[in-house]
């Protein structure tokens, strides 16, 4: 057995079955061992931001990590981006890095690159094995490693996958959570019950149904009011789930939803901050005077705990069923909304990155049948498709739906080619308002430009999309994925509805104004 026959059955014993992939010469005995071990699944992705990111989706609904294979330290760092994401939403991502062979390296060949310093800035676990021998326990540690919340990276030199020698290693005790701290505990429990205006701000695995229970419990009986982080990894939401509204972007807003907050707890959260630096505007959220108090690791768990200190009789208010009618006359980034709250199927999962053109999706779609709601973690464009493709890679019961704004879609739009390939049953939203809208909106706020972009400027141009105009629906032809083009509600509800009524991939092209 050679090491990468090792790797690659050490890693499917623990579960690791699904490999998305863009490799090149140096991983190819990788490769070829996939097609050794029949539990092993490979996915072709054609760049491997796609790659990243479709296993940041599939470690998101399975809980579990699915290996991504990348070519040297090139191939690492395109598809950086998304593993930023994955580590900023804490998912179990096993990143494997061909290298070159040992004895090759002096050479200092054309794609020689420190791939360990590129890995080191996402990776919570790296580890270069030097020998066969090391290669199996290599593949059981990065198990164990990203089971913990993170990206585990193996960096696999070729004359390791290549050697004859490898064994087996057998998996490693799975990570357990650590129970709240008790002194955690008693300043959380003070502050929740001390009669000051307080905040419950939920992230990572608090954001799923238990954490929400134990959340809407504190809540009841405290009067404590629960925000979920911004952008949470899997929100569990709609009719019927403790419903949790969301730390707002603009710095303004979340200033206003935390106004006169004197105790600010945290559950798999991290401390409110703006997302960038404004002038003159302060970047830290929490209010003057407010304390901040951090249950630690293990949300779920120390929610779990703290309800049952404080809240044991209490019940969590529940989202009431509700969807908004369709509503007649031309498409907007608000209409549409209204219509993917009408005809959100239930079990859905949504990935999101409709950017400003989803700005009314949260209120139109609180009230759908229960879905799960996936979001831009880490904030680096051109996720949307490539979760929404590993997310139905993983759960391949359960309709998807994409909802992409038109300047992030083109960062990753192959991701479309692999749905078609993989006959994935994702219905991508793509809303082509011509522009980067959000930039056009943030040059005004950092104080760049005293009003959006004036037409000619240079300023204008780099926000413009429409010279020339991009064609979502020829790109999606092109790429094997059935396509039409909605200008109307009727038109988006007509398509929509059949979209999600047949199987496979298919795309729809919103064509809506910018925001403003």
């Amino acid at each position: 057995m050679n090491g990468a026959q090792a790797m690659v059955r050490t890693l499917a014993d623990a579960g690791v079955g699904v490999w998305f992939a863009n490799p090149g010469t140096s991983e190819l005995h990788l490769v070829a061992a996939l097609d050794g071990e029949p539990r092993a699944r490979g996915v072709l992705c054609l760049f491997e931001g796609v790659a990243t990111g479709a296993a940041d989706g599939y470690g998101r609904m399975a809980q579990a990590p699915a290996a991504v294979l990348l070519h040297l330290g090139p191939g690492l760092g395109n598809g950086l981006a998304n593993l930023h994401n994955a580590r900023r939403g804490g998912t179990p991502v096993i990143t494997v890095v061909g290298d070159h062979a040992t004895a090759h390296e002096r050479y200092d060949a054309p794609l020689q690159s420190d791939i360990a310093a590129v890995a080191g800035s996402v990776s919570a676990w790296a580890r270069r094995p030097v020998d066969v021998a090391d290669a199996g326990p290599a593949a059981a540690e990065a198990v164990t490693a990203a089971l913990a919340g993170g990206v585990a990276t193996l960096i696999v030199p070729a004359d390791v996958a290549w050697s004859e020698g490898g064994d087996v290693a057998a998996a490693l005790p799975a990570p357990v959570p650590e129970p709240v701290a008790g002194d955690a505990l008693e300043a959380a429990v003070a502050a929740l019950t001390g009669g000051e205006p307080c905040v419950l701000l939920i992230g990572g695995d608090a954001t799923r149904r238990e954490g929400l229970d134990a959340a809407g419990r504190i809540a009841a009986a405290t009067g404590a009011r629960v925000l979920s982080e911004t952008f949470p990894a899997r929100l569990e939401r709609g009719a019927g789930v403790p419903a949790v509204e969301r730390l707002a972007y603009l710095g303004e807003m979340a200033s206003a939803q935390l106004e006169g907050v004197r105790h600010i707890v945290l559950a798999g959260a991290r401390r409110p901050v703006t997302f960038f630096a404004y002038p003159g505007k302060p970047g830290d959220l929490v209010p003057d005077g407010c304390q901040v108090h951090d249950l630690g690791p293990g949300a779920t768990g120390a929610l779990t705990a703290l309800a049952d200190t404080i809240a044991k009789q209490a019940r969590p208010a529940l989202q009431v069923a509700g969807r908004p009618e369709i509503p007649p006359g031309a498409l907007t980034g608000e209409t549409a909304a209204a219509v993917i709250g009408a005809l959100l199927p239930e079990g859905a999962i949504v990935s999101d990155e409709a950017n400003t053109s989803g700005l009314w999706l949260p209120g139109a779609t609180a009230g759908a049948p229960p879905h799960d709601w996936l979001s831009l973690t880490g904030g680096a464009i051109g996720q949307g498709l490539p979760v929404a493709t590993g997310a139905a890679v993983a759960c391949p019961d359960r309709p998807v739906v994409c909802l992409e704004a038109d300047g992030s879609a083109m960062y990753t739009i192959s991701a479309l080619w692999t749905q078609a390939r993989e006959g994935l049953d994702v219905t991508t939203v793509v809303f082509n308002n011509g522009s980067y809208a959000i930039l056009s909106m943030e040059t005004t706020r950092v104080g760049a430009v005293p009003a959006p972009p004036e037409p000619g400027t240079i300023t204008r141009d780099m926000v413009d999309l429409s010279r020339p105009a991009l064609d979502f629906v020829a790109l999606a032809s092109g790429m094997g994925v059935p396509a039409s083009r909605a200008r109307t509600t009727g038109e988006f509800a007509a398509q929509l509805g059949k979209a999600l009524a047949e199987p496979g991939p298919h795309l729809i092209e919103a064509v809506v104004p910018p925001l403003g």
